[in-house]
């Protein structure tokens, strides 16, 4: 038989199959899973699902994720140094790493204007008023290093440089534990240029 005939499982790879990197096999995979699983492993995945969806929202000062606005970062932390980034995945990313102790402020977006994505689609107007009305000092820009990225941080640095704030953007170059010789051009170049002294 025909596991798609069965029209509850086919709805279900259907729904997997809508996540971004899952392909069918992976898709029936789950669907799988779901099936052997406990009812209450279920019920919890369901619960934690609606969860997300209903308690989850945008940071009224940031734009991160939050569950309380504003949120933690935003409330504890001075605004005299916010880094800008593509996505609540990317600050994320940064906060790892312990290093940064300052704001955050969320872009939804690259400028691209052949997706059609000009500067009034991103959060670039709420990024102007947060930083003339908190006397921020430093903004770093930390978007990808690709041609949206790139025209991007151009883009909040031309807008910004008229209000007196310092703005940087974060050094790029070859990753730790990569050979030399694997390295594009652009990287390699970038590296050299962004090198500091020892």
């Amino acid at each position: 038989m025909d596991i798609n005939s069965i029209e509850p499982i086919a709805r279900l790879i259907n729904e997997f199959s809508k996540l971004p990197s899952v392909g069918k096999k992976s898709a029936e995979r789950y669907a799988y899973f779901i099936i052997k699983s406990s009812d209450e492993y279920v019920k919890n995945f369901a619960e934690a699902l609606l969860d997300v969806k209903s308690k989850v929202k945008f940071c009224s000062i940031c734009g991160n994720y939050t569950e309380k606005s504003p949120c933690k970062i935003c409330r504890e932390r001075s605004s005299k140094v916010i880094c800008v980034v593509k996505e609540p995945k990317d600050a994320m990313a940064i906060e790892k790493t312990g290093n940064f102790k300052g704001q955050y402020h969320i872009l939804h977006g690259t400028i691209n204007p052949l997706a059609g994505v000009g500067p009034n689609d991103i959060r670039l107007k709420e990024l102007l008023k947060r930083v003339s009305e908190n006397q921020t000092e430093e903004v770093i820009v930390a978007t990808n290093p690709d041609v949206e990225g790139e025209a991007t941080a151009m883009y909040v640095a031309k807008l910004l440089k008229p209000l007196g704030v310092t703005v940087s953007r974060i050094a790029q170059g070859i990753s730790m534990g990569s050979e030399l010789e694997y390295a594009d051009e652009v990287t390699l170049s970038k590296a050299i240029s962004d090198r500091k002294q020892m």
